[in-house]
């Protein structure tokens, strides 16, 4: 073929194959896990996060974002065998939830062999500390407890309380709970007095809370989430209990005050700021999200039915939609090169402010945030009030 027919011929081809790569990469579809308790005991936490996820921007960066919610039924068993179809059969580039610590615990291994960053909404620490090879790709949206603990201590320490029962989950949730308080607790001159443990699904817990009872504490500290987090409360007022009750932050939500009705009235916790967000100063940088968050929420779902476990799910797209580009620059979606970029991008996200918190992580903190992140509370006339 003479020379000055190939040139023009191959240009065009070239071009032509440019352009088509161009119109894959616009037309790349990036693959979200989503896995909620949207049914069983801890749907009171599900529910909020899978609306929420169907609130998630569909596009970003150009790629549309295609989400796959799978309920899990409160069972973590369930949790470990929908990540498995997430992994192996969607190949998703990036996975948003669970809905309870023992089922996101149940995920760790399977999501570091697969090499793809989990952005978890649960309240356990031990998810993501302390870092090691497993942890690498798990980054978390919610208060470490650690965090929280820190306020309800200081709390109980300035108002006196000497002597405390703890009840928790007799789970990792419970456990670690357990873990990180006693010591903050006995530090500040706090002795734990009786220590009991039920499970999510118990219709019961008298037999505990009478043993509590007898210890005769200052306050009762429940360290438990969703739903069954009003079941000791509940036993404690009919039993006649005068003292202070603090919850921990899986009790943020309105429906804790709904099921718990006037059992819950000056129920205390140290929470995220999205449950009082009206309360927050304006100079807050929070504050303008959460309350987007709660319009946005509200009039898809209706007054008043926010929770503080969908803004973790919120948050968790904020923190893709700051990532993803990043990481669209090194690697094509659907591929281990993606996956270990977003990664890296999470792990490098500073001042990320999301509905519930600030973020900004790094190697050794997937969690991020900070002080901001947590506001002392208390329930009054039926709703959540920030103290001052």
């Amino acid at each position: 073929m003479p020379q000055r027919f190939f040139r023009p011929r191959l240009l065009s081809t070239l071009l032509a194959a440019c352009l088509f790569g161009a119109a894959g990469a616009a037309l790349a579809e990036i693959k979200v896990g989503v896995i909620t308790s949207s049914t069983g005991p801890v749907a009171v936490v599900g529910i909020p996060q899978k609306n929420t996820a169907a609130m998630l921007p569909t596009e970003i960066g150009g790629q549309k974002i295609d989400y796959i919610l799978l309920d899990d039924a409160s069972d973590p068993t369930n949790a470990v065998t929908n990540l498995k179809k997430l992994l192996s059969e969607q190949k998703v580039d990036a996975l948003i939830g669970p809905s309870s610590t023992p089922a996101a615990t149940a995920m760790l291994d399977f999501v570091a062999e697969a090499k793809t960053p989990l952005l978890t909404t649960v309240g356990s620490s031990s998810l993501v500390l302390p870092m090691d090879e497993k942890r690498r790709w798990v980054f978390k949206t919610t208060q470490n407890d650690s965090l929280i603990a820190e306020a309800v201590v200081a709390h109980m320490h300035a108002n006196g309380i000497r002597t405390l029962g703890f009840i928790g989950f007799n789970d990792p949730y419970g456990e670690n709970w357990y873990k990180v308080f006693a010591p903050m607790a006995e530090k500040a001159g706090i002795r734990i007095v009786a220590s009991e443990r039920y499970t999510r699904t118990d219709p019961s817990v008298t037999g505990q809370v009478l043993k509590l009872l007898t210890a005769r504490p200052d306050a009762v500290f429940v360290a438990a989430a969703g739903g069954p987090a009003v079941l000791p409360q509940q036993a404690l007022a009919d039993k006649g209990y005068k003292g202070k009750i603090y919850q921990t932050h899986g009790a943020a939500t309105n429906d804790f005050i709904r099921l718990g009705g006037a059992k819950v009235e000056g129920t205390l916790m140290a929470g995220g700021p999205m449950l009082v967000a009206d309360d927050l100063p304006a100079s807050n940088p929070i504050k303008a999200v959460a309350q987007n968050y709660i319009k946005l929420y509200e009039a898809k779902y209706g007054a008043g039915t926010t929770s503080t476990f969908g803004a973790n799910t919120w948050d968790a797209g904020l923190l893709l939609q700051k990532t993803i580009p990043e990481a669209l620059k090194k690697a094509k979606p659907g591929t281990p090169e993606f996956r270990a970029a977003l990664r890296d991008a999470l792990e490098q996200a500073k001042e990320v402010v999301g509905a519930q918190g600030v973020f900004t992580m790094s190697p050794q903190n997937h969690n991020g945030m900070d002080a901001r992140a947590r506001v002392m509370m208390t329930v009054k006339d039926g709703r959540w009030t920030a103290l001052p």
